[in-house]
């Protein structure tokens, strides 16, 4: 428990939303301090501007909203996907890359306007908690952290609105059905947990996904689409040079519209639960397929053997949160290392939830010798005699030990 006494200024990771907005309350009259709110673009593809008008409303002098979609694609989504990371062999990491650089910017803030601590709205039993304070003491070992949910005792959204209530909290009336999920987006993915997602027997419902068709509802047409790499990273699309944002942003748009990037996952929490999470991430479902594509003619063998071999480790990193930790960054400059000819092209076509590989190319890197792996005549390019010695040196051990068991 914090010192309430010795915190005068907190800066907070600050949505707008309904439980940002109750802990902005609640840290103003609980800890008695100005808060400073810190609102981040990250591609969610809601208005983040409407939370300076409610921040002001509750009184904040200090006010963040800062566009940071372009940092997020360039500096954390493309770092992963040049490792081709994937947790316990499905999830893309969407929510959990996304926590460091919220973290790092509050880490920011808060040296620039002399703050003492800084909150979040992560509840305690979530991975998101973690993540974000190992962020924190990652850049700041001596910052105060304030964890609301570990604190209060509005453990039930009824006790939330009950709250909110008193205090003057504005709720925003959803028209029509309201969400039953608990959803989070950025620029990778949006997630959905909660409602009827808790069985894990139950189908989730068609109306919840938002990003994309149903495979069945695709188009009949496969849309082709051309990448183009330079040292592991999307350049171009189509030929047309884009920022990692644009690239993103243009995948996810046609990727959703092919039915591309839907999951139903039961993941490990890092606290120790199971959870049930549906995600949708067309982008990054497109983004990994090129990759592994592209890696597939300009890697080394034993490179590419070592960086699958090596991937789960640094996926769990991630997800656990330690981007900030020295050895993320210590394999990440590995992986930087095996991207340098990570360059050319590769062709998709989308069509009805799948990406299938078409076409990959690199003029300037490919490994992919095509006098030697033809079956036709190859000039003598490859000596097939010379597999005669290979295998029976790769099997001596193996007959040494048939030898022995047999007698």
């Amino acid at each position: 428990m914090n010192n309430k006494s010795a915190i005068n200024k907190v800066v907070l990771a600050y949505s707008g939303g309904l439980d940002t907005s109750i802990i902005l309350k609640w840290l103003q009259d609980e800890y008695d301090c100005e808060v400073v709110t810190f609102t981040a673009d990250i591609g969610q593809g809601e208005e983040v501007e409407p939370a300076r008008a409610k921040a002001e409303a509750a009184g904040v002098k200090e006010i963040y909203i800062d566009d940071l979609r372009e940092e997020y694609a360039r500096d954390f989504v493309f770092p992963m996907f040049r490792a081709n990371a994937v947790y316990e062999g499905e999830y893309l990491l969407g929510t959990s890359i996304a926590r460091p650089l919220i973290s790092k910017r509050q880490i920011e803030i808060a040296n620039e306007t002399g703050a003492d601590a800084v909150s979040h709205g992560a509840t305690g039993k979530g991975n998101d908690q973690v993540r974000f304070e190992l962020g924190y003491y990652g850049l700041n070992p001596d910052v105060q952290v304030i964890a609301p949910w570990r604190e209060w005792d509005l453990n039930s959204r009824e006790k939330l609105m009950a709250y909110a209530a008193d205090h003057g909290i504005s709720v925003e009336k959803k028209r029509g059905k309201k969400s039953p999920y608990s959803m989070d987006a950025n620029l990778l993915h949006i997630s959905y947990e909660g409602g009827v997602l808790e069985d894990p027997w139950a189908g989730p419902e068609e109306d919840m996904w938002l990003w994309s068709v149903s495979p069945e509802n695709a188009p009949d047409t496969a849309t082709i689409i051309d990448l183009t790499y330079q040292q592991g990273d999307i350049v171009a699309i189509d030929g047309q040079a884009m920022s990692p944002a644009e690239v993103m942003e243009y995948l996810n748009k046609v990727g959703g519209a092919n039915g591309i990037g839907r999951d139903d996952i039961v993941e490990n929490r890092y606290v120790g639960m199971k959870s049930r999470g549906c995600y949708e991430t067309p982008a990054g479902t497109i983004m990994l397929k090129a990759h592994r594509a592209m890696e597939s003619i300009t890697v080394d063998r034993e490179v590419a053997h070592l960086k699958d071999e090596l991937m789960p480790r640094y996926a769990t990193m991630i997800y656990n949160g330690y981007w900030w930790a020295p050895e993320r960054k210590m394999m990440q400059a590995m992986i930087n290392a095996s991207q340098v000819t990570v360059n050319g092209r590769v062709r998709l076509k989308l069509y009805k939830g799948n990406v299938i590989v078409e076409g990959r190319e690199s003029a300037s890197d490919s490994l992919f010798d095509a006098n030697i792996a033809t079956f036709e005549d190859d000039a003598g390019a490859y000596n097939q005699q010379d597999a005669e010695g290979f295998i029976k040196l790769n099997a001596l051990r193996l007959r040494i030990a048939t030898r022995k068991n047999t007698k």
